[in-house]
């Protein structure tokens, strides 16, 4: 962090009145400056009155308020006003006067109740103030009284323009934080059933079939077994997406996803008899296989599993140096008797991944009555994505 940077936020740490207090200090030691007497704001032309003791109360009154301009806009406000009146009727025109501008500023900034109040109260204030000079024979015109109004107003109008601005900055960060917060449930659930339903499915699976394997203890043995690897690796997966959503947690993150040919096997022991070939090699670096196209394969031989269980299924993966294309497609539904049933979140989610990096996604029926999935992943989606 440079010394500019350390100075700022050390200078943010403090209160707002302290970081106030050096402009009305500022301001009342160039009231006090005797070559500066008489220079200050003038309306009309009541006669100059020497600096005495009141002079220096009257300069505290205008200057010392606007310590507390941000805090109490409203009570600053009006204690500035009520020693800009006693200045333009007592005749010392101090430099102190600049004050009420600021006033001004800060209560049309940051005075968020009784708007419409104040303003009208300060209306009547300046024509009480424009009837006494009058009377004290300032010699000021209407249209000199009117010009200095409008020229308050202006003020008062900078500071609600700054108010205006400020709200609609902090109403742009709200709705990207609500954005982000929405984007980033959404990227959780998602996560979530691509770890879990899988896995869950493929074990559902298989303790369904195992029902049937009673008079068969070895394949039996072998299901149970499948079963509970199965149940490990959704527990590895888990353990890593929580790793990944732990924001307390600093060490490296455990890579979790297996290759394509790993993801095929674990569904070819859940019973799905699966033809998987592979052309080319991946650009991604994951297990050699991009998470996009993992995603895809793992998702679409799910819902085989889910809804085409014991039909063929052929899954087929072509690297390309621009793309990586993916074809899924099983059998007639007709021949399922497991389905643990689903959501339709899977595909969708899959869609918009893959729409979001350029690519196409298309899942449907095919002509035999089975289900087949085409994906097109583009190059530039195999280095460094994270998705």
């Amino acid at each position: 962090m440079t010394r500019p940077q350390w100075f700022h936020d050390q200078w943010q740490r403090l209160d707002v009145s302290v970081r106030d207090l050096p402009l009305a200090v500022l301001l009342l030691t160039a009231s006090l400056i005797p070559s500066l007497h008489g220079n200050g704001t003038q309306i009309g032309n009541v006669a100059e009155r020497p600096v005495d003791t009141l002079s220096v109360a009257v300069a505290a009154l205008q200057c010392l308020p606007l310590v507390v301009r941000r805090r109490w806009p409203a009570l600053c406000l009006a204690l500035v006003s009520a020693g800009f009146a006693l200045d333009q009727l007592s005749g010392y025109h101090l430099f102190a006067g600049i004050a009420l501008p600021v006033a001004l500023v800060s209560a049309g900034a940051h005075l968020h109740r009784f708007r419409l109040t104040t303003m009208a109260g300060g209306s009547v204030f300046y024509l009480a103030l424009a009837i006494a000079l009058s009377q004290v024979g300032s010699g000021e015109t209407l249209a000199g009284f009117g010009t200095f109004y409008v020229a308050l107003s202006f003020a008062w109008g900078i500071g609600a323009w700054l108010r205006s601005t400020r709200i609609a900055e902090a109403e742009r960060r709200r709705l990207v934080a609500e954005a982000t917060r929405t984007a980033e449930r959404t990227r959780i659930a998602r996560d979530l059933h691509d770890v879990v339903t899988h896995h869950v499915t493929a074990m559902v699976v298989q303790t369904e079939a195992a029902r049937y394997l009673t008079a068969a203890p070895d394949r039996l043995d072998t299901t149970l077994g499948a079963v509970s690897d199965t149940g490990r690796r959704a527990i590895t997966d888990l353990r890593h997406l929580l790793d990944v959503l732990d924001p307390g947690h600093t060490g490296p993150a455990s890579e979790s996803e297996e290759g394509l040919l790993s993801v095929v096997e674990q569904t070819r022991r859940a019973g799905q008899p699966v033809e998987f070939t592979e052309e080319g090699t991946a650009g991604g670096a994951r297990g050699g296989a991009d998470p996009v196209v993992h995603r895809v394969v793992q998702e679409a031989l799910t819902n085989a599993l889910k809804y085409a269980y014991g039909s063929p299924t052929t899954v087929r993966v072509r690297h390309r140096p621009e793309e990586t294309i993916v074809d899924v497609a099983n059998g007639s539904t007709e021949t399922s008797t497991v389905s643990p049933g689903g959501s339709g979140r899977g595909l969708t989610g899959l869609r918009e991944r893959v729409e979001a990096l350029g690519g196409e996604f298309d899942a449907g029926p095919d002509a035999d009555g089975g289900f087949a999935v085409h994906t097109r992943v583009p190059a530039r989606a195999l280095v460094g994505e994270q998705v």
